[in-house]
């Protein structure tokens, strides 16, 4: 399989604290990678360095090379913003723009890189909706308030919105934490399908998650990456004692 996506040495630090120490890891086209470990270890700062959110931390350095595609994302002629649109991400609690409705919603991006054709902009709405699992569900209220929707359908309307853009990377920090088990399933099922389209990175906590949905995971612990494989080697027979500690519920 194709790399599309790989950290070399990467270091993050706040301040005097060294966050996240080394990290040498590549993810394959079309493919789910779970990061997995306590919290605190480095995990969420690691998958936020990816598309550069650390330029808007005070404090926070990043060195190495995180290579998207043949470039590397942190070259200083790129342009962050342009970056972000090539790699995506979906918080943890969904935070749709509360003043739009659903189909703003969807197209922001579109119309913050001066699209304006309306054709155009409500195709990509239903294809993105479509590839979220949700504009069965919102195709007759696509004019009313996003904040009217469900939690489970905000999280998948973040989705749709990040998938307009057509990313290359989708990052997902702990996607499904504040949903209901339903809503979460929509999501884990939603992962499977989108992979097709995209390469996904996710945090999560939910060992049985990362079992279900991920093709490698990486196991993370204070600052390190521990050990990455197929996720059926890292949990099945694991390398290293720490990671079979805290897959089996030994600690964490």
């Amino acid at each position: 399989m194709t790399t599309i996506l790989s950290a070399q040495d990467v270091n993050i630090h706040y301040g005097d604290k060294h966050a996240v120490k080394n990290v040498n890891l590549n993810f394959a086209r079309g493919t789910v990678n779970a990061l997995i470990g306590p919290s605190g270890c480095g995990k969420t700062t690691f998958l936020r360095a990816i598309n550069r959110m650390h330029d808007l931390t005070p404090g926070a350095r990043v060195t190495g090379r995180i290579i998207l595609d043949g470039q590397d994302v942190y070259d200083p002629g790129v342009d962050p913003v342009a970056m972000r649109r090539r790699v995506g991400m979906v918080f943890q609690k969904p935070n749709p723009f509360p003043t739009m409705s659903v189909f703003d919603n969807v197209v922001a991006g579109l119309k913050l890189a001066g699209v304006r054709d309306r054709r155009q902009l409500s195709e990509v709405a239903e294809r993105s909706l479509r590839g979220a699992a949700l504009w069965d569900e919102v195709k007759d209220r696509l004019h009313t308030p996003a904040t009217g929707l469900s939690g489970g359908q905000q999280q998948r309307l973040c989705i749709a919105r990040a998938l307009a853009v057509d990313p290359e990377v989708l990052l997902m920090d702990e996607p499904t934490s504040a949903l209901d088990p339903a809503s979460t399933a929509r999501i884990e099922d939603l992962m499977t399908d989108l992979k097709k389209v995209t390469t996904i990175v996710i945090v999560t906590h939910n060992m049985h998650q990362a079992a279900r949905v991920s093709d490698t995971t990486s196991f993370f612990l204070v600052g390190d990456m521990v050990e990455h494989g197929a996720t059926e080697q890292i949990f099945q027979s694991p390398k290293d004692e720490r990671t079979e500690a805290y897959v089996t519920g030994r600690f964490g």
